[in-house]
């Protein structure tokens, strides 16, 4: 009968095994200023491999909606990320982070996390070089979450955004196609 365990086998027998090793631990951080196709390049990641997917606009959206207005919720969408982040890659599930990732903080912050449970971390920031089509992107582009409010164009090229000090997978979305970005991610993700 479907669903039922063979009296027979263990419990334990009868589920898969879980990946624990650290091999299987891989935290991708994708940041880049809002417009430049980070969730496009995510959502495709997530469609190729089993991870836990945290987006860091979806996280902060409800927050505001559980606090019962729009004010700015400071670094705590942050922290709760890393702290999902951190119980997924302790399971052996390889983490998507979508989210601006615009400070060296929050980007020390997610190197602490793959530190902390001995994870593979590939560092990506997305770029849109050409000004043009990236305000564009921007203009044009709808919310996917009911009540968002998506950052006007004005707002974008202010944003505190600092340059990256270390090294890390760039990829401008002009250039390449979400689907080529994660071949190049996934190549990234799997190598030595």
């Amino acid at each position: 009968m479907l669903g039922t365990i063979d009296d027979e086998r263990p419990f334990a027998d009868a589920t898969p095994s879980m990946r624990t090793t650290s091999e299987h631990r891989t935290l991708i951080v994708l940041g880049g200023l809002p417009g430049t196709g980070k969730t496009t390049i995510a959502r495709e990641l997530a469609a190729r491999i089993p991870c836990a997917y945290l987006r860091i606009d979806a996280i902060e959206h409800a927050l505001k909606t559980a606090n019962g207005h729009g004010d700015d919720v400071g670094p705590a969408g942050y922290v709760v990320a890393y702290a999902l982040a951190r119980s997924n890659l302790v399971l052996g599930m390889p983490v998507v982070a979508d989210c601006v990732n615009p400070l060296a903080v929050t980007r020390e912050a997610w190197r602490a996390v793959a530190t902390d449970t001995s994870s593979k971390l590939v560092e990506v920031e997305v770029v849109c070089s050409d000004a043009a089509e990236h305000r564009r992107r921007v203009e044009h582009r709808e919310a996917d979450l009911a009540g968002f409010a998506l950052p006007s164009w004005e707002s974008v090229p202010r944003h505190d955004y600092e340059a990256w000090g270390t090294s890390r997978l760039v990829i401008d979305s002009t250039l390449m196609s979400a689907s080529d970005a994660a071949d190049l991610i996934c190549r990234q993700m799997h190598a030595p």
